[in-house]
């Protein structure tokens, strides 16, 4: 009886395992890929007993949270952060160094999915004129489609039309975003088809961006309760165009007509709400999840970032934002169990980038914060070629802290482009607000192994890039001094959410350092195919069931 009992043991001990190996085996149906615009990691602490059980917090509770998670390039805007999500890679390799940036090639500025090539799908206007052909790595959602011999859907879905495209990658079969204005239309362009499937035509025709623009805005909670935020009606936060101060309640119904009309809804919560809506009818119209292969969908909530630049990190709106937005996941996460079943997704949440504090805001506590003033700074780079060089004609471009040199002028002249570089760099740092400055060729000749420096060497792209990069003081913004606003290497920018949560996924959290790069390798790992051709991150192994 011992023997028969100790075999019996032995034999349900190897068939829970290997039922245990078959689930986290086998790949899942779906895969969601959720980026929150610009949201900052403490947003997931700093309201956390606000959350309700179901959003933010069942993925804490029942997934992997990575509580020391960063960006780990300069600059950090939403393109670049959306990109390097989801190539496991910096704007080094993957091409997209900004939103918009100065084309040396060209002599203009681009932005980063405008391409003529291509026409609008979904209304007459010129905002679907689009594609990710300065992407130049494939995507996790790229490979995917490799491996499965271009079987399975991936479908991008954002406000934005950047969020949507360059998730996705080259190979998608479909990306969507929100043209406002007078059209109220989900759009898509002709690089991915040539008419709306009917579903959208569908949810165009619903209309359901009147029903929450006909409404007023006010506090999910009793307005008093919004104690993680500063008081209602401050001088750090910005307002919409017909309000005589930046408080509750705003008629949004009244407001519209100022406000872009339809637009609007981007710069408030129920931006999200719309793009979840999307999101639901994408799955359905589609069928994800309900094929032998496995699907992809990337969805982007934009209106967090809207909301945040014109109120700030520390506001009511960007609080009540955030509270509403976990209502809309919680109700996403439950269609998801209903419509893909709970064991067969995988879903991770992170964001393109976060924000800082208003430094005007700062600076009335006494902490150290700066606003980099542009034309003087552009007035100076001349002042500093005329002195050393005897020519205001050496720059051919000043943006995202970076100097573009005129080659062609200074050879005329009998210069070397180097060494007006290198003056540059040096003399930068007599302006006011510079805090560092390199030469490209610093950057390809030294290797910086961590601290800003190696952030400004990830983003810096030697084909793409200017000839000298700067780095001005911490907690710096440009223009006015309402709202915040990113872009910089510090840690108010680069400390972001990443939570794994599903199928093939651990419970845990881990403080221990990683990177947004990070994402797309541990993906294609799960997934178990190719990485990302660009790939420069690593699998981050304690997040996977093995």
């Amino acid at each position: 009886m011992k023997k028969i009992f100790v075999l019996s043991i032995c034999l349900f001990l190897f068939i829970a395992k290997s039922q245990s190996q078959d689930k986290t085996q086998t790949k899942p149906k779906l895969v969601v890929g959720v980026v929150i615009d610009q949201m900052r990691y403490d947003y997931l602490t700093r309201y956390a007993e606000r959350y309700g059980k179901n959003g933010f917090n069942r993925l804490l509770k029942d997934g992997f949270s990575l509580e020391n998670a960063h960006y780990n390039y300069i600059p950090t805007y939403t393109a670049v952060g959306h990109t390097s999500i989801f190539t496991g890679t910096t704007p080094s390799n993957h091409g997209i160094i900004s939103n918009n940036w100065y084309d040396k090639f060209l002599k203009k500025s681009i932005y980063c999915v405008d391409d003529n090539n291509y026409k609008t799908v979904g209304n007459n206007g010129v905002n679907g004129e689009k594609s990710p052909f300065r992407l130049y790595t494939t995507t996790v959602t790229d490979q995917l489609h490799l491996a499965q011999n271009m079987k399975g859907k991936t479908i991008g879905i954002s406000i934005k039309d950047r969020s949507a495209i360059l998730p996705v990658g080259h190979t998608a079969n479909a990306a969507y975003w929100y043209d406002g204005d007078n059209y109220n239309t989900w759009i898509t362009s002709t690089f991915y088809m040539d008419k709306l499937p009917k579903w959208v035509i569908d949810f165009n025709k619903n209309n359901k961006a009147d029903e929450y623009l006909n409404q007023t805005w006010t506090t999910l909670y009793d307005l008093k309760t919004y104690t993680n935020s500063r008081t209602d009606n401050n001088i750090f936060e910005g307002k919409l165009k017909g309000q005589e101060a930046p408080t509750f309640p705003k008629d949004l119904k009244k407001l519209r007509a100022k406000n872009g009309n339809y637009s609007l809804i981007k710069a408030i919560p129920a931006g999200n709400t719309l793009t979840a809506d999307f999101a639901k009818a994408a799955i359905i119209g589609e069928n994800l999840g309900k094929s032998e292969f496995t699907d992809f969908l990337t969805v982007s909530f934009s209106s967090t970032d809207y909301v945040g630049h014109k109120y700030g990190v520390a506001a009511v709106e960007t609080e009540d934002t955030y509270l509403r937005l976990d209502k809309d996941l919680a109700d996403f996460f439950t269609f998801l169990d209903q419509q893909v079943g709970k064991d067969n997704y995988t879903l991770f949440l992170t964001a393109d980038h976060a924000a800082v504090h208003n430094p005007a805001y700062l600076q009335s506590l006494k902490i150290p914060a700066h606003y980099f003033d542009i034309k003087k700074f552009k007035a100076f780079v001349l002042e500093v070629t005329q002195k050393y060089f005897n020519s205001k004609e050496l720059i051919e471009n000043i943006s995202n802290y970076q100097l573009f040199l005129d080659k062609n002028k200074i050879e005329s002249l009998g210069l070397d482009a180097q060494k007006v570089a290198e003056k540059l760099a040096d003399e930068a740092l007599d302006f006011d607000g510079i805090y560092k400055s390199v030469t490209a060729k610093t950057l390809q000749t030294t290797n910086f192994t961590d601290g800003i420096l190696n952030s400004l060497q990830n983003g810096y792209n030697q084909k793409f890039s200017g000839d000298v990069l700067l780095i001005p003081y911490p907690a710096t913004l440009t223009g006015g001094r309402k709202g915040t606003s990113h872009g910089s290497g510090n840690s108010y920018d680069t400390h972001v959410p990443i939570i794994f949560y599903g199928h093939g996924i651990k419970k845990g959290s881990s403080s221990k350092k990683y990177e947004i790069i990070d994402i797309a390798p541990t993906m294609a790992n799960l997934l178990q195919i190719e990485f990302p051709n660009g790939t420069s991150g690593k699998v981050i192994d304690e997040v996977l069931e093995k």
